[in-house]
């Protein structure tokens, strides 16, 4: 399953926490959301809420756990 199809199975206010962490993300990075490495932690970050990370201020800690390792 693709990103976006999964993305698209979530609700709005998830897919606006999710979106709201990414750009964090990215943007702390200089990352473009649309590059390889933009989707790859998409897909992570995607995960990660699915574990229980359902904040966006939550999510963006454990991006950064999953950047560290």
């Amino acid at each position: 399953m693709t990103v976006a199809a999964t993305t698209l199975s979530l609700q709005s206010d998830d897919v606006d926490v999710l979106a709201g962490a990414l750009y964090a993300w990215c943007a702390e990075r200089n990352i473009k959301l649309r590059s390889q490495q933009g989707l790859s932690i998409a897909s992570i970050a995607i995960d990660l809420y699915h574990a229980g990370h359902q904040t966006q201020d939550d999510l963006l800690v454990a991006l950064h756990e999953c950047d560290h390792h």
